[in-house]
């Protein structure tokens, strides 16, 4: 749902960036000290890389790499031409051409892995001080605090959280897991800095050997493999940050939420009561859209991997409870309940009893977790006396745990117990919930096979529904022997979730979402299509089927589509059965990209409110699942302002959203940051559901905020049309100003980069449209449109209006914080260096889009009173000014690599290779790029 990339960095001037090369870094004017600390480490870091450069490539690639910094820095101290840096950086050989631009590229992954590790020295300070840190649980707490909440309904509110980050794979930043691995010891290395306050020179030479190491090592190391990943390799991806990662610091939440409320009604800190804050799920192995590789085999493997790893964190958790709970009923009391139940595992598993050494025969802990270990192992390895669910392993759990309670353990390991038994709610046998997706089109075409109707799909949505509705109302399920095998396979995909949801459990398949959804129709398909595969039981389908509404289009019609669903008889009777809840998915990525980021926002907004309607009149509790991406064009924001900037009652104590591409590693990379993200995320619904609870109406726009609204989202839209939908030159331009030919080779993804052979936008995916703007610094998605739609508004309501808005309303003001990112992130020079590459279409064009972005920057900067955009936000300022320099060299190689690599037709391979280091080096150095 949000961007990843707190961009914290360094405040030194243009131009003293210190590489350990040949100039020392100052401080700025005004420079904050409390920052001092990470100027100081990217200063060590730079000086290290200086010394890998050199070993690695010797003086001539550290001087070249030297002469591209500093000609790219007095470019923008001087405003001096483009044509003196280009000039350095043309013609390059494409193996000098992929040094220096991995020179650049290394530099911006210490740099990022620098500005997080400062997040949690910053963090660190705060709880040093004793002060809450804004956006924690503890800084929420005392503020509902003020505002008159009491403990207990905050309390009670956080035990009926539902957060549910889910990870996808859209890997815009993809990085080798090796390369993780070198990151997250080159992380642990840094941290050793900040907590080895006092160290000896030996100690301090110690580390400073294992970051140039891992700096080394990096640089050895190929950035990614040469050929696509597989649907298993983006699976361990994900696998890696869940279990890497997120396995540790789920305990941490809960702790930082106890806290919180102790501080905050100066209370003693008393454990949480209710079910888990936060479960985690994924689209890898189960997102069927547009990718043939995912079918009802990677589902099944995909969720055997989820239970295989998770099921070893556990093992290891048991084994170091062993280890921990040596206690002897000759020194403390223990329940009877826990020997009772050894002796019952024991006669179950009788060689695990027999191993268990004689001398710990008076340690009955150690004897029933000897047990539970042999259990857990049986369950992972798929044999007779495993744990048949997640529940049975959690009671045996619960008698330990009870019984340290009773029986002086709360320091004798009795916390160790509870962190395990959090985990174990969190991730139960399944580790991560797998939502399933398929495009309707698909269901359509197998739905009518299956009752005997060639011309289903292109009959009126009235009358599919009527069909279907009598096809469910049958007896018995429809026999799927005779279906040709690509609808065959849809059935299968059915088939493989009823056994899945038999032996990973009921939480281990998720929502099963439909893309290009439009009414009843085409949840009703699934649920006959379901039926033929078997996953009937008693009467019903235990599966909640999730519409996915897309476009512009789509989204006005949300409410619409969800009455259909809710006035046909045999889906309200599965929603009964299904508890009355409903998920739908809201796109952000495709009505950005058909209509422009102010229509599409304003069509969300408006969605979520017609939603919440429909389904309240219903008597349905409605789940909104936040399709989101990293940058603004597909939903990207700022955690804790987006949530609170959605229409009131839109969270209702849950959170569904998306995790796509360099944002998963940004927000759940390292430990510290992966804590910081998921407090400031709890903080923030915990928040909006107080408020809408008490009747809070502050994020409801007036009458005549709505009206102005309206008028931007059609002025902008209507912008963005002429020049996406209308104009004969912009598909041209698009294919030579952007490298989106060189992305759609990029090894990066095991899906197609477009659906079907179309050359259009329509047909190419939201990720590469996205992230090919985003490559060539003009950022188009994020902000055309938007100068035109404030500029229509303001004169038809006045610009009072519309300031009115942006101190007032935070839905607005939040497009707008979000759009000076974007507009600051862009660079329009070199925009106009890639223009160049388009000859007589950039020529017509691209001066048409400079003075957009010329006139949208003087609208942004007037609505929210800045001299210079992001006056209000300094930090993320000063580091948008301080990367951008070391991103255009990268950008100038990649302008020229294109033109050579075109003119030769496309058929150099070391200069694909060279460019796809372009590629990737961009990627690092902007951070949220799809």
């Amino acid at each position: 749902m949000f961007r990843g990339d707190r961009l914290l960095l360094h405040p030194v001037p243009a131009g003293r960036y210190d590489w350990g090369m040949n100039d020392t870094p100052e401080r700025r004017p005004g420079f904050d000290p409390r920052h001092e600390p990470l100027r100081e480490e990217v200063g060590r870091l730079g000086e290290l890389l200086g010394r890998v450069l050199r070993e690695q490539g010797g003086d001539a690639l550290f001087e070249r790499v030297e002469e591209a910094r500093r000609t790219a820095i007095l470019r923008h101290e001087r405003s001096a031409p483009l044509t003196e840096l280009a000039g350095v950086l043309s013609g390059l050989e494409p193996a000098a051409a992929r040094d220096l631009t991995r020179a650049f590229s290394t530099y911006f992954t210490l740099t990022n892995l620098a500005e997080q590790i400062h997040r949690i020295r910053r963090r660190r300070e705060y709880q040093l001080e004793g002060r809450a840190q804004p956006g924690s649980l503890e800084a929420v707490a005392r503020s509902l605090a003020g505002r008159g909440h009491s403990a207990g309904s905050v309390i009670e509110t956080l035990g009926r959280l539902e957060i549910t980050p889910v990870f996808t794979a859209h890997p815009t930043e993809a990085v080798r897991r090796t390369l993780l691995r070198k990151e997250q010891r080159l992380a642990r290395a840094l941290v050793d800095r900040i907590e080895q306050t006092r160290r000896t020179p030996a100690e301090d030479g110690a580390i400073t050997r294992r970051i140039l190491n891992e700096i080394s090592l990096m640089w050895q190391t190929p950035e990614q493999p040469t050929t696509p990943p597989t649907v298993a390799d983006e699976m361990e991806h994900v696998v890696f940050h869940l279990s890497e990662v997120i396995y540790r610091i789920v305990p941490a939440l809960y702790d930082a939420a106890r806290e919180a409320v102790a501080a905050a009604w100066d209370r003693a800190p008393a454990p949480l009561l209710g079910g888990p804050i936060v479960r985690f799920g994924s689209w890898v192995g189960g997102d069927m859209d547009g990718n043939p590789n995912v079918d009802a085999d990677t589902l099944r493997a995909t969720l055997h991997r989820h239970r295989e790893v998770v099921l070893e964190r556990y093992l290891s958790e048991v084994r170091r409870l062993f280890q921990h709970l040596s206690q002897s009923e000759r020194r403390v009391g223990i329940d009877r309940e826990v020997t009772e139940r050894a002796a019952e595992y024991a006669t179950l598993l009788p060689g695990a009893a027999a191993a268990l050494p004689g001398r710990y025969a008076d340690m009955p802990y150690r004897a029933l977790l000897s047990l539970v270990w042999e259990r857990l192992r049986r369950t992972r390895d798929g044999e007779e006396h495993g744990y048949p669910s997640p529940e049975t392993f959690g009671g045996d759990l619960d008698l330990v745990e009870t019984s340290l309670e009773r029986n002086r353990g709360t320091h004798a390991g009795l916390e160790l117990v509870r962190r395990l038994r959090l985990r174990l709610a969190t991730f139960g046998f399944h580790l991560a919930t797998l939502d399933l997706r398929q495009e309707a089109s698909v269901h359509r075409e197998a739905a009518g096979r299956l009752i005997g109707d060639r011309e289903f799909p292109e009959r009126s949505r009235e009358e599919r529904t009527e069909r279907l509705a009598r096809a469910l109302a049958d007896d018995g399920a429809p026999d799927p022997s005779g279906l040709p095998p690509e609808h065959a396979r849809t059935v299968e995909v059915f088939r493989a979730v009823g056994e899945a949801r038999t032996r990973f459990g009921e939480r281990a398949v998720g929502p099963y979402i439909i893309s290009m959804a439009g009414g009843a129709d085409d949840v009703l398909a699934v649920l006959l299509l379901a039926r033929a595969g078997g996953l009937e039981r008693d009467g019903g389908i235990p599966l909640d089927v999730a519409p996915l509404l897309e476009t512009v289009d789509d989204l006005e019609r949300a409410g619409a589509v969800l009455d259909s669903m809710l006035a046909c008889a045999p889906y309200r009777e599965h929603l009964r059965r299904r508890g009355d809840r409903q998920v739908v998915m809201l796109g952000y990525s495709d009505s950005a990209k058909f209509s422009g980021v102010p229509a599409s926002r304003w069509a969300l907004f408006r969605a979520q409110e017609d939603l919440l309607e429909g389904a309240g009149r219903e008597g349905v509790r409605l789940t909104l699942f936040h399709g989101r991406g990293g940058t603004l064009a597909r939903g990207g924001s700022k955690p804790r302002e987006a949530i609170l900037a959605d229409p009131p009652g839109s969270a209702g104590g849950t959170l569904r959203v998306t995790e796509q591409g360099e944002i998963i590693n940004g927000k759940y990379g390292l430990r510290g940051i992966a804590e910081r993200t998921l407090e400031v995320t709890t903080g923030a619904v915990l928040e909006r559901t107080l408020a809408d609870a008490a009747g809070d109406r502050s994020a409801a726009p007036v009458p005549a905020w709505r009206e102005a609204m309206e008028s931007v989202a059609a002025a902008a839209s209507e912008a963005w049309r002429s020049l996406v939908r209308d104009d004969a030159d912009f598909i041209p331009y698009f294919r030579t100003a952007t490298p989106i030919d060189v992305i759609e080779r990029l090894p990066i993804g095991s899906r197609p980069p477009s659906r079907g052979k179309r050359g259009g936008v329509e047909a190419l995916r939201a990720i590469p449209w996205v992230f090919s703007w985003t490559q060539s610094r003009l950022m188009l998605p994020g902000w055309y449109g938007l100068g035109a739609g404030l500029r229509a508004a303001s004169d038809a309501h006045g610009p009072g209006r519309l300031r009115e808005m942006a101190r007032e309303w935070p839905f607005f003001a939040n497009l707008l914080a979000d759009a000076a990112m974007t507009l600051a992130k862009s660079e329009i020079d070199i925009a106009g260096a890639y223009a160049d590459l388009a000859g007589e279409c950039g020529e017509r064009l691209f001066p048409r889009l400079r003075e957009a972005h010329r006139d949208t920057v003087a609208r942004v900067l007037e609505l929210r009173d800045e001299a210079v955009l992001l006056d209000r936000e300094p930090l993320l300022q000063e580091a948008i000014r301080l990367r951008n320099p070391y991103v255009d060299p990268m950008s100038l190689i990649q302008v020229d690599l294109l033109r050579r690599w075109r003119d030769g037709g496309r058929e150099d391979r070391e200069m694909e290779e060279a460019l796809f280091s372009t590629v990737r080096g961009i990627a690092r150095g902007l951070r949220n790029t799809g």
